[in-house]
């Protein structure tokens, strides 16, 4: 039985953390504006924004890797003050980082004893790391190899490794920084499994995440920032999607979109046994073949790494096929340039945005001219034609409802979802008959998710064929007729979305093959 004031696990107890009026500037942004939150032991408080809405500021300041101008942060209500991770992890504060912080040629005991001073001298004692490892495994039902290389295990695995780091560190309040992001359902409900063990045992938890379901299914309360404040906190019991979208925007959100019945037309893209490799040879796609009809969206689904990147790539022509062959309306384009790609009727949202999508320091007129400017009727010659490049801008800043200063603007200086509304527009207003749309909402703040989703319906109703790249499971499942299933640069299988359960596809993205459907 543990001590009132101990863990299970022999850890102290954090009873109550706060922050209390928390200011952080910098230069003309107020990140933080007078922010209050705090979290209890045994409980699971999520925190919830939008991307620049001060979530990932306020962590850092708890974490020490940021100080705040104003406000104070108490422990067990006595403040404290931290001016470094040090620091942070002294008062047994942990943070599980979105991207994890692991040594894939190190094993398990290795990375979890990196940057520790040793217990026995010079050398490190691995055997006496290893065995905490397997007591904090058994506590937390963290199934793990402290002799295995961490290169070596799934992503599931890893993200084990990462939280038994920061128990082994002493963490009684975790921050979970989207821990989710690169899991497959499966893993996600045994992930949840293990946080709703620690805090029934006591610890306190802090939960970052955009998936709303996720909030509602995890947490005991939820505080959502906007601008930089809080505009509300509540019991999770009881909320629901579109309340919560409702405090993130300020205003209601349509977050389920109704997709309409409508049979497929002629086949516009066909892929067949494309492999490609990457430039050490090793293969990244192997034997894919599938094909979209007019008026179709197919989704392509799986953990992120899994040759989802690539897939998009070969087909906009920015990768090179080793064999196979890619048909757009029955035309070859296997091995065409991407500017002949546009010419054969496809159009490309890339997944980065601001590396293959824009160039930052262009104007908003610039940008969405980067493909066409040297054709009629932009340009007559040698000649542009700057008052039809105005005109054809406008048009699609007022069709797709980009918020921008003027034309002249550097996009730099745009929202990013003000930004990837401008490239859906400049896409889509080459009036494309395929259009490969990867990662298309992501970073993006819920009302432009709303309206690029809406768009991509309305494509799909005009006969558009669209493959949909995403690593969120639920815009996958909500937007696509057919789903793609990725795993180590292979199909395990196309499958009908209305038919197909999100458990199947959970094992598929673990590497599970079934039958077409």
């Amino acid at each position: 039985m543990s001590q009132p004031n101990l863990l299970p696990s022999g850890l102290p107890r954090i009873d109550n953390l706060e922050m209390i009026n928390i200011t952080k500037r910098f230069p003309g942004v107020l990140a933080n504006d007078q922010v209050t939150f705090d979290v209890k032991s045994g409980e699971i408080h999520a925190l919830l924004g939008e991307n620049g809405a001060g979530k990932s500021t306020l962590m850092k300041i708890l974490y020490g890797l940021y100080q705040p101008e104003e406000g104070e942060i108490r422990l067990n209500g006595q403040p404290i003050t931290i001016k470094s991770p040090q620091d942070s992890i002294a008062q047994g504060i942990g943070m599980i980082h979105q991207h994890f912080m692991l040594v894939n040629t190190l094993t398990v005991a290795e990375n979890v004893a990196l940057g520790l001073k040793s217990s026995s001298g010079i050398r490190l004692d691995l055997d006496e790391v290893s065995a905490r490892i397997n007591q904090l495994s058994q506590s937390y039902n963290l199934k793990v190899d402290p002799q295995a290389r961490v290169g070596d295990l799934s992503v599931g695995e890893q993200q084990r490794v990462e939280i038994i780091k920061a128990l082994y560190r002493g963490a009684a309040l975790m921050v979970l920084d989207e821990p989710t992001a690169v899991l497959t359902p499966q893993e996600v409900d045994e992930l949840f499994a293990v946080f709703k063990q620690m805090a029934a045992e006591g610890h306190a938890l802090i939960f970052i995440s955009h998936k709303l379901h996720e909030i509602l299914d995890l947490t005991d309360r939820v505080t959502v920032l906007r601008h930089g404040r809080v505009t509300g906190s509540r019991e999770t019991a009881g909320a629901t999607k579109e309340a919560l979208a409702s405090m993130m925007v300020g205003r209601d959100v349509v977050l389920q979109r109704n997709k309409k019945e409508q049979e497929a037309g002629d086949v516009r893209l066909a892929l067949d046994q494309i492999n490609v490799v990457n430039r050490n040879g090793i293969p990244v796609l192997k034997n894919i073949s599938f094909n979209i009809h007019s008026g179709e969206i197919v989704g392509v689904a799986g953990v992120s790494g899994n040759g989802q990147r690539e897939l998009a790539e070969v087909i906009a022509g920015l990768q090179t096929a080793v064999s196979g062959t890619i048909q757009i309306e029955g035309q070859n384009v296997t091995h065409l340039p991407p500017v002949s790609m546009l010419d054969a009727g496809l159009s490309y949202i890339p997944e980065e945005r601001m590396h293959d999508g824009a160039i930052k320091n262009f104007t908003v007129s610039e940008n969405l001219m980067l493909s066409d400017h040297g054709k009629p009727p932009y340009a007559r010659g040698i000649f542009m034609q700057f008052a039809k490049i105005a005109e054809h801008a406008k048009q699609i800043i007022a069709n797709y409802e980009v918020k921008t200063p003027s034309l002249e603007t550097p996009i730099k200086n745009l929202s990013g979802g003000n930004i990837q509304k401008l490239i859906l527009g400049r896409e889509l207003a080459r009036r494309p008959r395929v259009l490969v749309a990867a990662q298309p909402t992501r970073g993006v703040d819920i009302g432009a998710i709303e309206y690029i989703h809406e768009r991509l319906l309305s494509e799909r109703e005009s006969g558009l064929a669209t493959l949909l790249i995403s690593e969120d499971l639920d815009e996958i499942r909500q937007l696509s007729d057919r789903i793609v299933v990725m795993f180590d640069g292979e199909m395990m299988g196309i499958v009908n979305n209305a038919t197909t359960s999100v458990e199947t596809l959970g094992l598929m993205m673990a590497g599970e093959k079934v039958a077409n459907t």
